[in-house]
């Protein structure tokens, strides 16, 4: 190769890996990690996707959709993403790829919509040339009482192509997450169409609504299917202690208000107990809370003795927590990164088997997570 080719060439490959130079080096117990910033500048992102040729697409919560290319690069805000209401913890929030999104380039969003801050979820096609959504379909709105907390709002796709969307107790009445009549504090299971599936646990019971899946929850702000399995894993906020992962089953309760292991923000008594007949124990709990959101199950070769864990991100105590399972049972955890100092708000493991991860402010980055070499 001539001498100047080499050096463009060279020159290429640095300036497609801006961050890789400035990477940090964190501590783990199974070696040291390297965290290099791939994108900055996004205000509160909240959800990363891959898409096929190795391009982001990242949510950021006062309303706006970017891509982010392999080089760090934002887009400028992607056209016709739905209106939303942005306050409090409100806004533009999940971000879910169709499972055949290679060929039919659609996704699914949930955000709080313009009325009175309930939760919707939109489906969408993306025209990535064009840098917009075609097309876009408002699919369910949440029968609840809104409010601009404890939204909730994740999305997990299940192999027969249902979409799981978890909705929030909204910081309302705490029993309406007992109340089948409606939304709040409820993970709900539609059609890609908005359908109700027929088999739902509720469907043609008088006074609930057939979307209702499991009901019980507080601030479901994890979800993710266990990989080669059909376990539908649930992470969620408590008040004072009580953050919770779940696995999630049709119709069943998973407590909320009635039993857990927190108290009220004033330290008041929320809970009857911490158990109750007919009513679901979690398989990990905190207290004090740690705040979680985004989680992911690790299934690459990058990091070969993380293959099979569960990663949580953690707003309030601001790192990365590793969970180490045998079957349904959490064995072990591990509290990464918290030298970094940000608030972890979505964990994706990317097509290179590294761990990214969102983090949670008005200058927020997507950080790449790899062994240290």
């Amino acid at each position: 190769m001539h001498m100047r080719a080499m050096i463009a060439t060279i020159g290429t490959l640095v300036c497609s890996t801006p961050a890789a130079v400035h990477a940090q080096t964190f501590r783990s117990d199974t070696g040291p990690l390297a965290v290099e910033t791939v994108a900055r500048g996004l205000e509160h992102p909240w959800s990363l996707a891959f898409l096929p040729d190795g391009r982001m697409l990242v949510t950021e919560r006062p309303g706006r959709m970017r891509l982010v290319a392999r080089d760090g690069k934002l887009s400028a805000p992607l056209g016709n993403v739905p209106k939303v209401v942005a306050s409090g913890q409100a806004g533009l929030l999940d971000l879910a790829l169709d499972r055949d999104f290679a060929n039919n380039h659609t996704l699914y969003v949930c955000y709080s919509a313009a009325t009175g801050g309930l939760a919707a979820v939109a489906r969408a096609r993306l025209d990535a040339p064009a840098n917009t959504l075609n097309d876009v379909t408002t699919i369910f709105t949440e029968q609840s009482q809104g409010g601009s907390n404890n939204h909730g709002c994740r999305i997990a796709q299940a192999r027969d192509g249902a979409l799981f969307v978890t909705m929030g107790d909204h910081f309302g009445p705490r029993d309406e997450a007992q109340n089948l009549a409606r939304d709040n504090g409820k993970i709900i299971r539609i059609k890609t169409d908005g359908g109700i599936p027929a088999d739902n646990p509720f469907v043609g019971r008088a006074g609930a609504r057939g979307e209702i899946w499991s009901y019980g929850h507080r601030n479901p702000q994890g979800l993710a299917f266990r990989p080669g399995t059909d376990e539908l894993w649930e992470q969620e906020h408590g008040p004072r202690g009580g953050d919770e992962v779940n696995i999630v089953e049709k119709g069943k309760n998973y407590g909320w208000p009635v039993i857990g292991y927190g108290v009220d923000y004033s330290g008041a008594r929320i809970h009857e107990s911490t158990a109750k007949a007919g009513m679901e124990q979690p398989v990990k709990y905190w207290v004090p809370s740690i705040a979680p959101s985004g989680m992911a199950f690790y299934t690459g070769d990058l990091f070969a003795r993380w293959k099979g864990n569960l990663f949580i991100g953690a707003l309030k105590d601001q790192m990365l927590v590793r969970l180490t399972l045998d079957g349904r049972r959490v064995t072990g955890e591990e509290h990464l990164l918290n030298e970094l100092g940000e608030r972890i708000r979505d964990v994706r493991q990317g097509p290179d088997g590294a761990l990214y991860l969102l983090t949670d402010s008005s200058s927020g980055r997507i950080l790449r997570v790899t062994p240290a070499r």
